[in-house]
């Protein structure tokens, strides 16, 4: 299975029956715990397309990890996918984030690290995002604590 394969089915598996500020606060905690166990220097972003819902620097983190929070969580809201994916996808096609595709790279990043909280019967409502480590690395600790959460790990 590749990778664009695999974030697919991520995506399609890791879907909430419902989500609001409990489940944002929830799951940043989450995201705290396993950040913290790992002594990981991440930016913990939970956003809807207009409002943060949660958000956390931890120690080693930069204020740039922010701004790539941003960026991530932007594309993940514009696309309904995980940055992981677009940028697998624009790497495939041979493009990236830029004026030419409509996107200015100062507000999107297609690396991994965000990932969309789809409702059942509704769509995408927001992004989960790190940012911090390697893309990869951003994404699956995201990809871990959503499988504990939603109970399918």
């Amino acid at each position: 299975m590749s990778l664009i394969e695999t974030i697919e089915r991520q995506e399609s598996l890791l879907v909430f029956k419902s989500f609001d500020e409990s489940a944002a606060l929830d799951i940043g905690q989450r995201l705290i715990d396993l950040a913290l166990s790992q002594k990981a220097p991440v930016v913990i972003d939970i956003r809807t397309s207009d409002r943060t819902l949660f958000h956390a620097a931890l120690p080693g983190a930069s204020p740039d990890n922010d701004h790539w929070a941003r960026r991530k969580s932007n594309v993940t809201l514009r696309m309904h996918k995980a940055s992981l994916r677009v940028g697998e996808l624009n790497r495939a096609r041979g493009r990236s984030v830029s004026a030419e595709i409509g996107l200015d790279p100062m507000d999107y990043a297609d690396h991994g690290g965000s990932f969309p909280v789809r409702v059942e019967g509704t769509g995408v409502v927001a992004a989960i995002t790190v940012s911090g480590l390697k893309s990869e690395e951003d994404h699956a600790m995201i990809v871990t604590v959503l499988e504990a959460y939603l109970g399918s790990g």
